[in-house]
């Protein structure tokens, strides 16, 4: 018996969240012939954990974003929902604490729009009204942005439907925020989740910073209950249910392409597998320079696009657990931001290099999962987002050095920021940096958040451009370099792209098939 069959519909390669969301959402539209090939003995990517001194410790997630309540579930919990994908998904407490002891602010917003604006208040009276309004507005673009990715109109059908989307496209979030004139402690407060679309303010498109304020804001952020481990186990159960064949140790090598058109792809290990398309996690860098075969059917567009988009962050981060709980400690946030300046145009640049770093986000996952750890212990992480332009040079012997001093700056660091101490009370300690993480998932550069927004390459530029991006017939990429950007959430909505792109693919040859044979085939190939 054959490892392979002889074809597939559909090869994806790499089993994390983009992957196997694509799967589903093929499965979703009757295309179950589905080959996913993983080159780890387990799904997920960077959705996993990892086991020291005998507990189970999260790798990567800080808190998923588009998951939204019960009541008000938001795409990619609705998603999960539609799919079976059952998550025991646990609130986090508060959306941040925000630390700027230079200006002795010191504030913590809770989900709610109207909740964090009456925090901000209660500390700056009568603003809180204005900040409501500039939420709202937030909201505005993030529902005009959900529609108007799936639901393509014309420009003069967005003006009269989408008229707040449309005014405020073409600008920066900061140009958008100035003409609110907030005073500067406020555009701060503001401020702290650009880190997570890695843009300073005043280069990142207003678009995309509501789309993150509006998520997080509206429906508050969550974590499952086992690790986002839980997320990848789970999608994969459910594709295997549905009829995927996954196979784990198996690393694509090349992508097969004939006259401009995907055949198949071929493993390490030799195998090669005729499919009608593949969905690719890795980055369109790596695809068109290394791994297209012949190469000379890469158009010369596919590689000036790559080479004319900038990656965005990385992530250096170091992972503890800690000997005593966090009430002990003095550890009383989910998730603190903290930084002596919020010109993010400073910190960008800080941000080009291999550190020391100022501006850290904490996570102690316990105070939204209590169960993270044995009873009287915390796991504890603190995270910058640099890009990875400052470790290129980095010399291999020099690497355990000089990751273990990044990390013991940046732990003296919170511990100014904070008053809180915890030296002395790290049991295990784990540091991941970009070579962590082109090490571990083969990401380009390790880079973990796909392409830099700006004014003319982010989201919406990306939907517009779609087609004049699509180089070879039957290749779709899915992850956080895709069309929707980075994190995990718009991983799951990318991998739901590629799906349909794939879906409106074989729908449309059938129509023509049926147009010229005069006969209709019904649904995908089985």
């Amino acid at each position: 018996m054959k490892f392979y069959k002889d074809h597939y519909d559909v090869v994806i390669i790499g089993g994390a969240i983009a992957g196997l969301s694509a799967a589903l959402q093929l499965q979703q539209k009757g295309i179950t012939d589905i080959l996913i090939l993983e080159k780890h003995n387990l799904p997920g990517g960077l959705a996993t954990s990892y086991v020291r001194g005998g507990i189970e410790i999260e790798a990567t997630l800080h808190e998923m974003m588009s998951i939204g309540t019960p009541e008000d579930r938001l795409k990619v919990g609705r998603f999960f929902d539609e799919t079976g994908v059952d998550i025991n998904w646990l609130r986090v407490p508060e959306a941040y604490r925000f630390l700027e002891p230079s200006k002795e602010i010191d504030i913590t917003l809770h989900a709610g729009f109207e909740t964090m604006a009456s925090e901000i208040d209660a500390q700056y009276p009568g603003w809180g009204p204005k900040v409501l309004r500039f939420m709202k507005l937030c909201n505005t673009v993030y529902d005009s942005m959900n529609i108007l990715s799936v639901t393509p109109m014309s420009k003069p059908a967005m003006l009269l439907k989408h008229p707040e989307f449309v005014k405020t496209a073409g600008y920066t979030a900061k140009e958008v925020m100035d003409t609110y004139e907030f005073p500067q402690d406020i555009v701060d407060i503001l401020t702290p989740y650009w880190i997570y679309v890695g843009n300073p303010m005043s280069t990142l498109p207003f678009t995309i910073y509501a789309f993150l304020m509006a998520d997080y804001f509206r429906g508050g952020s969550y974590v499952p209950a086992k690790y986002s481990h839980e997320m990848s186990m789970k999608l994969q159960a459910k594709a295997e249910e549905n009829g995927a064949q996954i196979e784990f140790c198996q690393e694509v090598e090349k992508i097969l392409v004939k006259d401009g058109k995907v055949t198949g792809v071929r493993t390490k290990r030799g195998d090669e597998i005729n499919c009608d398309y593949v969905i690719c996690g890795a980055y369109p860098n790596k695809v068109y320079t290394q791994m297209i075969e012949p190469l000379s059917e890469v158009p010369e567009g596919a590689v000036r696009m790559v080479n004319g988009r900038r990656l965005s962050v990385t992530t250096v981060s170091v992972m503890m657990v800690l000997d005593d709980t966090p009430e002990n400690l003095g550890i009383s946030d989910y998730n603190i931001f903290s930084a002596e300046t919020m010109d993010t145009d400073r910190i960008w640049e800080e941000n080009k290099t291999a550190g020391p770093y100022g501006y850290l986000t904490s996570i102690c996952l316990d105070l939204a999962n209590p169960d993270a750890t044995p009873e009287g212990m915390c796991q504890f992480s603190i995270t910058n987002l640099p890009l990875a332009d400052g470790f290129l040079d980095l010399r291999e012997e020099d690497y355990y050095e000089f990751k273990h001093r990044l990390a013991d700056q940046m732990i003296s660091e919170y511990e100014k920021m904070t008053g809180i101490h915890i030296k002395d009370h790290i049991v295990e300690i784990e540091v991941s940096t970009p070579v962590t993480i082109a090490h571990y998932v083969g990401a380009w550069k390790g880079s973990i958040y796909g392409y830099s927004h700006s004014i003319d390459d982010h989201a919406v530029a990306r939907l517009q451009m779609k087609e004049d991006d699509h180089f070879i017939e039957g290749l779709e990429f899915a992850g956080a370099h895709a069309i929707s950007g980075n994190g995990m959430g718009p991983a799951v909505t990318n991998g739901r792209a590629a799906a349909k792109a794939v879906i409106d693919s074989v729908s449309a040859k059938q129509a023509a098939a049926s147009g010229s044979t005069g006969k209709s085939r019904k649904g995908a190939r089985k």
